[in-house]
């Protein structure tokens, strides 16, 4: 996980629209980016679903919510009319950011070894640089901590 206080690794990925999205886009604002392994699971709902519902109070922070996960272009479209997400969602099947933001790692899973996404959360400020890296995050918990963080 990357450290706070660190400048964060600048991309450009593909939106749910196929859209390129920048990280420098969002300069004057904060980023909460939080790296989900996959649409549609009941975790990645659940967590997708719940920064939906906080979104106009995160908005009133100044700041955006930026998913990122190895999915397709097509399947973030699908999650995100799905689930009526109204924030940005980032397609990094190449795992060139989920690497950059050290999030892609070795798992444990009923003692299977697999590589994927570690679920993560970063806060970054207005000038690019992480205030707040949250590793290993609950799902449905996510969004509201991250409120907390931002009311703080």
């Amino acid at each position: 996980m990357l450290e706070v206080g660190t400048k964060a690794p600048e991309f450009t990925l593909r939106d749910q629209d196929d859209q390129p999205r920048s990280l420098a886009d969002y300069r004057g604002h904060k980023v909460i980016l939080y790296f989900y392994p996959k649409d549609m699971t009941t975790g990645c709902t659940q967590q997708a679903c719940e920064f939906a519902r906080l979104y106009p109070e995160i908005s009133q922070k100044n700041a955006v919510v930026l998913g990122v996960s190895k999915d397709s272009v097509a399947s973030h479209k699908k999650f995100a009319q799905k689930n009526q997400l109204p924030f940005t969602l980032l397609a990094d099947p190449n795992l060139t950011v989920l690497q950059a933001y050290d999030v892609w790692a070795e798992k444990k899973n009923y003692g299977k070894v697999t590589m994927g996404v570690v679920r993560t959360t970063y806060l970054i400020d207005e000038n690019g640089t992480i205030i707040e890296a949250l590793g290993k995050v609950k799902a449905a918990a996510n969004p509201t901590q991250m409120l907390e963080i931002l009311n703080t």
